[in-house]
């Protein structure tokens, strides 16, 4: 059974308050958000079994550790690109997936334009990333897919969620772990995150 996970940590606390915030310029925005990703890709990642490695440091030679499954990061186009960037640069992914969704602003449903991911999806551990978890439609499509393709296990890191998106995840996806900085109150009628930070992708990428 799937859990929802809150990562708990002073730093991103700091950092999540600050990309919340209307006044906070767009490399603050990018920088802040690295931070947070950073963060929640870290403890996503914590039970991620290791081996052991036998190394020689410049004194002896010692058992250290490396990962034993692979990692493939799966960023929902186009916000998702933003945890992308500091999730590499920490973590090595065996591989990186896409899928392209676009939101109907009329409807809020998302319709698929993209998707190309890599091979063998059931030799690892896939992590899907997407700042906003609002309505669960898209990361929950985006984990059908994956399905599809022979992942078994899919691991959901975003910033911010709502309540009626991650009741859509855990009844579809009951497998399925969720990592989150934050559960916001509610969605409005216009199926935005409240109080949440706007829109993510518009302020990241400096578009309307």
């Amino acid at each position: 059974m799937g859990k929802i996970n809150v990562v708990e940590h002073p730093l991103l606390k700091n950092s999540l308050t600050i990309i919340r915030s209307k006044e906070t310029a767009i490399n603050e925005f990018r920088r802040h958000t690295a931070i947070v990703s950073q963060i929640i890709i870290t403890e996503a990642t914590k039970q991620i079994p290791l081996r052991e490695k036998e190394i020689e440091t410049p004194l002896n030679q010692m058992l250290g550790h490396e990962l034993k499954t692979p990692i493939v990061f799966v960023p929902v186009l186009r916000a998702g690109i933003s945890m992308l960037f500091p999730a590499i640069n920490f973590i090595s992914p065996s591989a990186v997936g896409f899928i392209g969704l676009e939101r109907d602003e009329q409807t809020a449903i998302a319709h698929e334009y993209y998707q190309k991911f890599p091979k063998n999806l059931d030799a690892g551990i896939v992590i899907v990333l997407d700042p906003m978890l609002a309505t669960g439609g898209s990361i929950s499509d985006t984990i059908s897919a994956l399905k599809r393709k022979g992942a078994n296990t899919i691991v959901v890191a975003c910033i911010v969620s709502a309540p009626e998106g991650l009741e859509v995840l855990q009844k579809r996806h009951p497998d399925v772990n969720i990592f989150t900085a934050a559960i916001d109150s509610h969605l409005n009628e216009s199926k935005y995150i409240v109080p949440g930070l706007g829109d993510y992708g518009d302020r990241y990428f400096g578009t309307q």
